[in-house]
């Protein structure tokens, strides 16, 4: 029997704006190597997230949400950009509200 083995990029998210729950709309630029994956968290220390829901998913990649975040896998024979977009609805200290986020993913 075989391991398989995650190669997960820590510093797969390049630009990464701050979203406010405030029915606003963030976008997000990732870069990411064929075959791996960015495993991405959401929540800001001053807020709670509810719900990470897929709004509209990538066409190249494949994606999860995993608790208040998300795992990207690019295809391994991954070939120009791909894209998804997620809504992220919790409370901002006290405040509930929902973000929409946009990430544009770029191969390396």
């Amino acid at each position: 029997m075989s391991a398989l083995t995650a190669h997960a990029s820590p510093l797969c998210i390049k630009e990464r704006t701050p979203f406010a729950l405030s029915q606003d709309t963030v976008k997000w630029t990732m870069s990411i190597a064929p075959g791996a994956d960015c495993i991405q968290g959401l929540r800001w220390s001053y807020m709670q997230i509810f719900n990470v829901s897929v709004v509209s998913g990538p066409s190249r990649g494949q994606l999860a949400v995993v608790g208040s975040g998300f795992r990207y896998s690019a295809e391994r024979e991954a070939r120009g950009a791909d894209k998804f977009t997620l809504l992220i609805s919790g409370k901002n200290r006290h405040d509930p509200g929902t973000s929409t986020l946009e990430v544009e993913v770029n191969p390396q």
